[in-house]
């Protein structure tokens, strides 16, 4: 699966900081989240996706691979 949470970041005109201060985790986990490297639990899934109004299926695509 290939990440578009930067996508939605950057689409919500948030700064990663404050995203990651809200959910509560670092900024090395957002961006790993973002990179693909890790993946966010359910609960910080869910929690992503309404801060950045999106669905949680926006965050994500399939990889065409």
């Amino acid at each position: 699966m290939k990440s578009r949470i930067g996508e939605c970041i950057d689409k919500s005109g948030f700064k990663k900081k404050f995203v990651a201060g809200k959910l509560e985790v670092s900024p090395t986990q957002l961006s790993n989240w973002i990179s693909g490297r890790s993946f966010p639990t359910i609960e910080k899934a869910f929690r992503l996706a309404k801060l950045l109004d999106v669905k949680v299926d926006d965050l994500y695509e399939e990889d065409e691979e």
